[in-house]
């Protein structure tokens, strides 16, 4: 018996088990601590948790166009958290469903992230998905320093933390 596997950008397990500890990491940033930096060549807190809430929507933009350009993105503002869990929760969504629908061969269709007219990277939508994935996981430990270095409880992501236990 053959098994026939179609290529996916990332397994919707792995995608949701993701998604699920990022927010319940970002449900404890501090809304009035936004500004708050850990060095003064760092991220502020409240950008990078904006930037996080963000990431989700890129992996849909990547599967359902063909590039980005950086020209025409917003600019980082102070959200509430409140806010960014929204938007966080509808982008997951959003991705969600990309990766459910954009499988196979259109995994192997070009995308482009630009400046304007200058083409800063190419390569098959489906690596740049993942890579997504691997960016937000990246920001998701920076901002678990952050959230240590203002002695806010670190909820579990792949094991219990010093804050909390297995459940």
């Amino acid at each position: 018996m053959a098994f026939v596997t179609t290529r996916v950008a990332i397994p919707i397990q792995e995608f949701d088990v993701e998604m699920a500890s990022t927010r319940r990491l970002l449900e404890r940033v501090p809304t009035d601590q936004g500004p708050w930096k850990p060095h003064p060549k760092s991220f502020a807190l409240g950008h990078l948790a904006q930037l996080i809430s963000w990431i989700p929507g890129w992996i849909t933009s990547t599967l359902r166009e063909r590039s980005l350009d950086l020209a025409a993105a917003p600019g980082y503002s102070f959200e509430p958290t409140v806010s960014l869990l929204k938007e966080f929760d509808d982008k997951v969504r959003s991705a969600r469903d990309a990766l459910v629908s954009v499988v196979g061969p259109d995994l192997d269709v070009g995308w482009s992230l630009k400046n304007g007219a200058q083409v800063l990277m190419a390569m098959p939508r489906g690596d740049v998905a993942r890579m997504h994935l691997s960016h937000l996981v990246h920001h998701r430990g920076q901002l678990t320093v952050y959230l240590r270095l203002l002695d806010v409880p670190l909820p579990s992501i792949y094991g219990p933390t010093a804050d909390e236990k297995w459940g």
